[in-house]
């Protein structure tokens, strides 16, 4: 697939909202109740946030969509809500092609940090965000979404990450840009997950449970202690998340 067929560009016009919404029916599957409706698209780029599309020729083949975030004592940060690719384009760096889109946009507002959830047994996510991102992780969040309908879930809890991206930090700048990222701090501890969970999800959901319980533990008690997701490795048996010490 040639990155250069394919375009990113902010969502225009009640049609393409509504391709959107289409999308999110064939990349995750999920039943009408589950949607982000073309609404809420239209919504957030009128109040600070972002939605934009990946287009091969005329086709939307996927999306992105952010909305404003306000912390605790007035900073301002953008939640990246939703992100899809359509199948037959993954692995043609079309989601590296909307985070940058995405990153481009807010560091054009002065915006310094973009957050989103994700699934810690997506080990191919986790590193998609960790190693060609940049982001860190400092905080777990237990069935974020409730159950939901999408296959890809496999009927578990919806356990999640915070993926923090400072998208002006030296570490991003170096990732992004092809560059070695600063020195990762020491390396403190390590968890793994196989790298057939998403079997097990569908094969033996009680193991799959059993692995997501115990990674939810120890993820809450490093950060208990402090520590931070700071990369991800992956090998054909496992995908290994490396915590350490972030300043």
């Amino acid at each position: 697939m040639s990155h250069a067929a394919i375009a990113v560009r902010a969502l225009a016009g009640q049609r393409e909202f509504e391709n959107a919404v289409e999308l999110q029916k064939q990349i995750w599957g999920f039943n009408d109740i589950e949607l982000l409706p073309a609404r809420l698209f239209i919504v957030a780029t009128k109040v600070g946030g972002q939605a934009f599309g990946a287009f091969d020729g005329n086709r939307m083949i996927g999306f992105c969509l952010a909305i404003p975030g306000l912390k605790a004592g007035g900073g301002s940060y953008l939640h990246s809500h939703m992100l899809g690719v359509l199948p037959e384009y993954r692995d043609a760096g079309v989601g590296r092609m909307l985070k940058l889109k995405q990153r481009e946009d807010a560091l054009a507002r002065a915006i310094e940090l973009v957050e989103w959830t994700f699934d810690p047994l997506e080990i191919k996510n986790a590193y998609f965000n960790m190693e060609r991102l940049g982001t860190i992780v400092r905080r777990y969040v237990r069935n974020q979404y409730g159950t939901t309908t999408s296959p890809l879930h496999g009927g578990l809890p919806t356990d999640r990450c915070v993926a923090e991206w400072w998208i002006a930090s030296p570490r991003v700048k170096a990732i992004v840009n092809g560059g070695e990222p600063p020195v990762r701090p020491d390396i403190v501890e390590r968890i793994s997950v196989p790298a057939d969970i998403a079997a097990l999800k569908h094969q033996e959901p009680k193991r799959a449970r059993q692995i997501q319980q115990e990674l939810s533990n120890r993820f809450e008690s490093n950060f208990g202690r402090g520590l931070a997701v700071v990369g991800v490795e992956r090998s054909p048996e496992a995908g290994t998340y490396l915590f350490g010490k972030w300043e």
